[in-house]
């Protein structure tokens, strides 16, 4: 493809095991570089003690990164501005002031990674490409905060989100269940679903002789995330006791962002333990038999399905769990929809080591062939050429 000039918006840096975003932007970033693209990437950095990790992996002259961190928020006219444009709050003045330059010159395409980038690209929205990788109308409409604000601030986010969908032409859902949401919306945008790309090759998956002999049930995932939050409550109150029951060795693992605070009724449950903001995820996968993740609703791709996939941890999971992924029940994954389905494919993974060996390397291999770096980023530049040919 002809070399283009990008110019490449995250709200988080790129960092191949930083948060869900962060690991797609360190593929997108990496992959596009290295096919003679020329890019200038922006990142707002929600942590600062990323900004060295992220400069470390993408040094100049070779990239061009600029990375910004979260502005300090305080006083009443950045409380006017997030009325105004609610949750441009990532973008610093510098961040804002310095990309207004670069688009002020000739480049080909604005890609803007999430929703909330919008808010920088309506000035050029004829050569924004906007990704969308979950929507929070989906996510959260079943939830009914108990206090005003609560409840103000989910509808907040809902109309923003969709006001953006309308606000642009192009987009990149990361799964077809988003896309039809988006066109009652917009029916007029153009919209490519492309699966979330991961750097597979980072992931050392798990040799047979190195799996666990312990049958350890998991949910690893943000438990500040209500989809992953949902899931570990489904997992303690629905389907444990009677895997417990019937699998009476049997333990469960809860890691995640917020986990023992988001989940403090269950910490004494026997059997049961409760991690929370642990620094690397890898140890636990390496310690789980079975990955058993149900969440009740929560729209787009799930990073730490993927993560299993690519360790080789065999996965239980529903229809929304495998969202964006060709997996096959019994096949890739276990995949059911009602707790007794999910209770009789975690039991039987967790009895059949075999099944467990051959579902896992299956996972991996369709992950490589359809989540790795070069079909995603393929099918991004594909969505470049379609709107160049457009402009």
């Amino acid at each position: 493809m002809t070399s283009l000039r990008i110019i490449l918006v995250m709200i988080e840096p790129p960092l191949p095991f930083g948060n869900a975003a962060a690991r797609w932007y360190y593929v997108l970033l990496k992959e596009l570089v290295a096919r003679g693209h020329r890019v200038v990437a922006y990142a707002a950095c929600s942590k600062p003690e990323e900004i060295a990790k992220a400069r470390d992996l993408f040094p100049t002259p070779e990239y061009d990164l600029r990375l910004y961190p979260f502005p300090t928020r305080s006083g009443l006219v950045s409380k006017l501005e997030t009325l105004r444009r609610p949750y441009s709050y990532m973008f610093s003045p510098e961040l804002k002031a310095d990309l207004a330059s670069q688009l002020a010159a000739e480049f080909d395409i604005l890609h803007l990674e999430q929703l909330w980038c919008g808010w920088l690209g309506l000035n050029h929205r004829a050569k924004s490409l906007v990704n969308v990788h979950h929507l929070i109308w989906i996510d959260l409409s079943d939830l009914t905060p108990p206090t005003f604000l609560g409840r103000f601030r989910i509808r907040k986010m809902m109309n923003t989100e969709r006001k953006l969908v309308r606000d642009f032409q192009h987009f990149r859902s990361c799964s077809p269940r988003l896309v039809p949401e988006m066109l009652r919306e917009n029916p007029s945008a153009k919209i490519t679903t492309v699966p979330v790309g991961i750097d597979v090759a980072q992931y050392s998956y798990i040799p047979d002789n190195l799996r666990t002999s312990v049958p350890i049930l998991s949910v690893i995932g943000s438990m500040t995330w209500h989809p992953s939050r949902s899931a570990a409550v489904r997992l303690l109150r629905q389907l444990w006791p009677e895997i417990k029951r019937r699998v009476p060795e049997a333990r469960v693992q809860i890691v995640g962002w917020g986990a023992r605070s988001s989940l403090a009724e269950f910490i004494d449950m026997p059997d049961v333990t409760i991690e929370e903001n642990v620094p690397d995820t890898r140890p636990y996968f390496e310690r789980t038999g079975v990955m058993l993740y149900a969440p009740a609703r929560g729209s787009g791709m799930k990073i730490k399905i993927l993560e299993a996939f690519a360790y080789g941890v065999p996965v239980v999971t529903t229809s929304e769990g495998i969202e964006g992924i060709l997996a096959l029940d019994g096949v890739h994954a276990s995949v059911a929809e009602d707790d007794g389905g999910l209770i009789e494919r975690a039991v039987n993974l967790l009895k059949n080591v075999e099944q467990q060996n051959r579902q896992r390397a299956a996972a991996r291999q369709l992950l490589e062939q359809h989540c790795g770096p070069k079909p995603t980023v393929d099918a991004i530049e594909a969505i470049y050429r379609t709107m160049s040919t457009r402009q």
